[in-house]
């Protein structure tokens, strides 16, 4: 499962969205923006339907794919007394947060650009109570209550109860699991609309497709539920069956690490909108080993094979793969995309650049059809292949291998393309040893 973080004001916002489908008899009163600057906020303010910013004390967060805000002193929620913050404060905490760099406690640096921005929720200690569901493997999904919620939840792990659900349970077999593990010490009075939203907040989770789910603290007051923090994760192999419920949803770099680039982000839409799995992530733009790997596992394969035998990752280019079924067409832009960066500017010591395609033996993918893909991109690409000094080195196996294989050797040399094939008699990774003992014979 390929998890991928976002934000808490898109989280909550797929809560608010699909509420009444899930949580009946509950209301959660989703108010909530997501900003970049004080200006924004101000702005914000002034449209139909946010009048609450001017009208309520507010609270506010960096909404950046880190945690323990609270604990790293980035929550505004009072000046001189808890929900005194007014609009024109936070637009001015906000603008003061983003002017210059932070740093967390973890040791991550950054610049904060993104900050979500709600009305303050007055309540209780215990009023707060902890959820959260994960998927364990590919057999379990784990749901984790307390009675306890807050900053202290770590603290006091002892008192949450961890609830496994086959993942293949039928509704009535979930709901018992649930309700015979509510924790003991949530009061009498909220038992009943505790387990409820329990019940309801696991199917919203394994519904929506969510990796990672937490609310930490949840509030309850009345008929009222307060989503006060929330964490969450998608199985972004989903997104394509998702898309009418996620709606928009954005995957943001998290904190303190680099924007993608053009390319990176192209992938990551092609990925959004296919059912099979197109990852990039470009390690040393410079590099001069690149890889067209077919299978997640097999692209930590071939990373760590080549990290290894080449003494190090800075010859390594790019991480990623094209899994899953792709369509030839999906091949095919994904192998440009990574041609392209590939043949703009030749290696700096003069060596050929080295082009690795491979991957184990396939299930179901068929091998020819993705080939093909490869094949009308090497046709576009050759030129500035040849002229970049570029050999292939081909490994797969799997449905229609023999005729990927052969078709893929006579387009190569067709267009005098350097290119060594091999089918599964030969070890997957195999072809990076012969590429850098090939190196060694050129020197």
């Amino acid at each position: 499962m390929a998890q991928k973080a976002i934000r808490e004001y898109d989280g909550k916002r797929l809560f608010a969205r699909h509420w009444d489908t899930y949580f009946k008899g509950l209301e959660y009163p989703f108010e909530s923006v997501l900003v970049t600057s004080g200006e924004e906020l101000l702005k914000k303010a002034e449209e139909p339907g946010y009048s609450w910013l001017k009208e309520k004390p507010l609270v506010v967060k960096p909404d950046m794919l880190f945690g323990k805000r609270g604990k790293n002193n980035l929550v505004l929620f009072k000046i001189e007394k808890p929900g005194d913050v007014k609009l024109q404060d936070a637009a001015k905490w906000i603008d003061e947060k983003r002017s210059q760099e932070t740093t967390l406690l973890s040791g991550q640096k950054g610049v904060l650009t993104h900050f979500i921005v709600e009305p303050f929720t007055p309540h209780t200690q215990e009023e707060e109570y902890y959820i959260a569901a994960t998927t364990l493997d590919e057999n379990y999904d784990v749901l984790y209550m307390s009675a306890e919620g807050g900053m202290e939840v770590e603290e006091n792990w002892d008192k949450v109860v961890e609830v496994k659900i086959p993942i293949d349970a039928k509704d009535e077999e979930i709901d018992k699991l649930i309700e015979e593990n509510i924790p003991k010490d949530i009061p009498a009075d909220r038992r009943e609309q505790f387990a409820n939203f329990a019940k309801a907040f696991y199917k919203f989770f394994r519904d929506l497709n969510f990796a990672y789910l937490e609310i930490n603290p949840i509030v309850l007051q009345g008929n009222k539920a307060y989503l006060l923090d929330l964490v969450a994760r998608l199985d972004d192999t989903a997104g394509f069956l998702m898309r009418e419920k996620w709606g928009e949803i954005e995957f943001p770099t998290p904190f303190g690490m680099p924007e993608q680039s053009p390319e990176e982000k192209a992938i990551a839409e092609a990925d959004a909108k296919s059912g099979a799995s197109l990852k990039l992530t470009v390690l040393n733009p410079k590099g001069r080993i690149w890889t067209l790997v077919a299978g997640g596992g097999a692209s930590v394969v071939y990373a760590d094979t080549i990290a290894d035998l080449a003494g190090g990752v800075e010859d390594l280019a790019n991480y990623g793969e094209y899994s899953g079924g792709p369509t030839t067409d999906e091949t095919r832009f994904y192998t440009e995309t990574v041609l392209d960066l590939m043949t703009r500017e030749k290696d700096p010591q003069g060596r050929d650049k080295i082009l690795i395609i491979g991957g184990a033996i396939a299930n179901f993918t068929d091998v020819a059809k993705t080939f093909t893909g490869i094949i009308q991109a090497f046709e576009k690409y050759a030129d500035k292949m040849k002229d970049v000094g570029t050999r292939i080195y081909v490994r797969r196996g799997g449905p229609n291998y023999e005729k990927g294989l052969k078709d893929i050797k006579e387009a190569a040399d067709r267009l005098g393309l350097p290119i060594k094939v091999f089918g599964p008699e030969t070890h997957i990774t195999d072809i990076v040893r012969m590429a850098l003992e090939d190196d060694k014979a050129k020197a």
